[in-house]
């Protein structure tokens, strides 16, 4: 702010200071500076601005309006301002009340809130407060200004079909454009439309129905609906819970059931192998059985046994039996001599 008032704009190498301070400080108010335009300040056209000429002084822009709820729209107006030569001093001159209300109407912000508004856009360089509604010879003179940027449709007011008409006239006119769906006059239909909502909305941040202009009874209705929707957000937040609650059950069971199904297979291909037509059960009681046959089956005599070989030329011997015979005990040591020897011939024969 120090630079902005101790500036001198008839000091050329200092000139660009001005405006840059803009952008690390609010800009500053014309009638708080003693920046005084004394250079030299010839009349230029506009293909001369666009070449940037002149290099000793920034071509002043000047920009006006009411501001009134400052928005997106305003700034990018401002901004194609700014932008409409490479080297530009932007000015903004901001309606106060009194001309607002009575060539336009009521205002949503008072004239100082709407002053502050812009001194914070980046675009701005320098704001001048209580700006005329008509812009006179002896205004634009005292400030100085090469250009006047608005939009180029008619504005019908003060008695004239157009205010910029003059302006146009001495080619000192360069036109912007309008940004498309959004406007101060948008936004207050918005917040008319929903009223209800807005009132609603701020009866319930803490402000008391006489701030809000509104009357007992549709304050305790607004506060009932604000209960009904409180109710209405708690079931909400059920049914979400409960939906979530069912989609995990659903997950889950859908797992299981899955899990349940590999198991099955698994089981079933188990007992198939165990206890199918060729299953391993099976065999195991086929051997089993066939030991058990063999265990409990009478043993046949050694001579009778099919495991031992016989001679094809002689007959079969015939099968004796193992009972003890009864013999008559011999007479003589040289009769059971020979009784012993014909039995060992008899073995040799078998053999």
């Amino acid at each position: 702010m120090v630079g902005h008032q101790e500036c001198i704009m008839e000091e050329d190498n200092r000139a660009p200071q001005l405006w840059r301070k803009t952008l690390t400080a609010p800009a500053p108010f014309a009638d708080e500076t003693n920046c005084q335009c004394r250079a030299p300040h010839e009349k230029l056209t506009i293909a001369q601005a666009r070449l940037g000429t002149p290099a000793d002084r920034p071509v002043r822009v000047y920009a006006d309006g009411i501001f009134d709820l400052f928005h997106s729209g305003h700034a990018r107006a401002l901004m194609q301002a700014k932008t409409l030569f490479p080297n530009s001093y932007l000015l903004v001159g901001v309606c106060s009340d009194d001309l607002t209300h009575k060539f336009k109407g009521f205002t949503v912000m008072n004239e100082a809130e709407r002053y502050e508004a812009l001194r914070h856009c980046r675009y701005v360089d320098e704001v001048i407060r209580d700006a005329p509604w008509t812009l006179t010879p002896e205004f634009l003179e005292k400030h100085k200004i090469d250009f006047v940027a608005h939009d180029d449709i008619p504005y019908s007011s003060a008695g004239s079909d157009d205010v910029y008409k003059h302006i146009k006239e001495a080619g000192m006119f360069v036109p912007t454009q309008r940004t498309e769906g959004i406007s101060t006059s948008d936004i207050i239909t918005r917040i008319v439309r929903d009223y209800d909502v807005y009132a609603r909305r701020n009866l319930q941040r803490g402000y008391t129905a006489k701030e809000l202009n509104v009357s007992f009874i549709n304050e305790k209705r607004y506060r009932f609906q604000n209960q009904v929707d409180k109710m209405k957000e708690k079931v909400k937040n059920v049914e979400e819970r409960s939906k979530e609650f069912v989609n995990r059950v659903e997950e889950k069971s859908h797992d299981l059931i899955q899990k349940w199904e590999e198991k099955s297979r698994e089981f079933i291909g188990n007992f198939l192998e165990l206890f199918g037509p060729d299953g391993a059960w099976k065999q195991m009681f086929q051997e089993r059985s066939s030991r058990m046959l063999q265990a409990l089956s009478p043993k046949q005599s050694p001579v009778s046994s099919p495991t031992r070989s016989r001679s094809p030329s002689r007959s079969p011997s015939p099968t004796f039996s193992w009972l003890p015979l009864k013999t008559s005990p011999p007479s003589s040591p040289k009769a059971a001599s020979a009784s012993i020897s014909s039995m060992s011939e008899g073995d040799e024969d078998e053999k």
